[in-house]
């Protein structure tokens, strides 16, 4: 199909994490971990010692790397490189919100969510529907 985004992988695509320590732990033990053969993961663990910089990195590899296909990302973290995940546009690797076991997902600071609300309000004011 013309101008659909394709995932250019040979076997599969995998799943990034940034997320605090029991979020990342919960998905590496479902399958979502890779370790590749450079030593690079597919995670960070955000702690008391993370600095935005090291955040701002890991989202910048894992938005650029061709074998993600998607990007989980604390809500809490993503407020932190908020002006990062709002600037990102590209269909693939899509990026979503999650929530985490000490902040709440709040559906007000999700970029994605706005996105797709602003969408719905541009397309209903549009066509004459409400």
């Amino acid at each position: 199909m013309a101008g659909r985004a394709q995932i250019p992988t040979k076997n599969s695509a995998l799943i990034a994490m940034i997320a605090d320590e029991d979020t990342v732990t919960g998905f590496l033990l479902a399958g979502v971990g890779n370790v590749d053969l450079r030593r690079k993961t597919n995670y960070l663990i955000m702690d008391s010692k993370t600095t935005v910089k090291a955040i701002e990195d890991a989202f910048k590899e894992f938005t650029s790397r061709e074998d993600i296909a998607v990007v989980l990302i604390s809500q809490y973290i993503a407020s932190m490189i908020r002006f990062l995940v709002d600037s990102y546009n590209k269909p693939v690797p899509a990026i979503l919100e999650i929530p985490s076991k000490d902040h709440p997902y709040d559906p007000a600071h999700d970029s994605v969510l706005s996105r797709v609300r602003y969408l719905f309000s541009a397309e209903s004011v549009a066509s004459g529907r409400r």
